[in-house]
């Protein structure tokens, strides 16, 4: 049971973006993708998703090759909670919600549904603001009923773009305190692009470490946020260590 790819290589107009990729995610474990701008986290999850296809290579999930399922399977075995800034629709707070529950309309009642939405609004700190369109919506704002439309899904993988760049403080914090427990919990497996390297140690499992289009380095954060892995990937020095038990990355200098 996992969801993983085998020498994914992936190509946009004439540009590479991807090359030779291997990695496998597990049910319960979170993995964090890092890397700079255009080291190909975005692309990794779209080809994940089968948003995108590969020139080489094959994505499978449980044991199935991704091509071989139709769209709606898909969904019902992954959640992709792309960068808000993306997406615009003319849909109320609850109704963009609610389309997380689409994969399981043939078994959902109207009640179950309501249900599950009610919950997520409550959980990702939505209440109130049900009937707002999601096109008036500031980006923060945005993100969370994303987020929330992943959680109603039920999915076993959840890929996310990029989910707190437009969250404040409080925020951010919540949003990856959710995604862990749902790992914990559920048993889901989680793979999120970010940048924030200090919560991606804290919170992931392992970190895999993008560079232009292929995977440097992956492991446990001691591992991969070593001063060569910093200034190969990001061009920075930086001081690295823990405070009362918890990570962080500070860039001091460029390399």
């Amino acid at each position: 049971m996992s969801l993983s790819c085998t020498s994914l290589s992936v190509t946009r107009g004439k540009r590479s973006v991807l090359s030779g990729i291997d990695f496998t995610l597990e049910p319960g474990e979170l993995v964090c993708l890092v890397g700079a701008n255009g080291a190909g986290k975005s692309s990794l999850i779209r080809c994940l998703d089968g948003l995108w296809r590969p020139v080489e290579g094959e994505v499978s999930i449980d044991g199935a090759r991704l091509t071989s399922l139709s769209r709606p399977q898909v969904a019902r075995r992954i959640a992709y909670v792309p960068q808000a800034s993306g997406e615009t629709m003319a849909l109320s707070v609850q109704e963009m919600v609610a389309l997380g529950r689409s994969p399981h309309r043939a078994e959902d009642t109207a009640k179950r549904r309501s249900q599950k939405v009610e919950a997520a609004l409550v959980r990702f700190d939505l209440k109130g603001m049900e009937t707002r369109a999601f096109d008036e919506l500031s980006g923060g704002e945005r993100q969370r009923v994303l987020l929330a439309r992943a959680f109603v899904q039920e999915a076993g993988y959840l890929l996310l773009d990029e989910p707190t760049s437009a969250l404040d403080l409080h925020h951010q914090l919540e949003a990856l305190l959710i995604v862990r427990e749902m790992v914990d919990e559920l048993q889901v497996g989680a793979l999120i692009a970010i940048h924030d390297l200090s919560a991606a140690a804290r919170f992931a499992d392992r970190l895999v470490l993008m560079e232009q289009g292929r995977i440097r380095a992956a492991g446990p954060w001691r591992e991969v946020l070593t001063p060569e892995h910093l200034r190969g990937a990001f061009g920075i020095k930086a001081s690295v260590g823990e405070i009362d038990g918890l990570p962080f990355v500070v860039p001091v200098a460029q390399a």
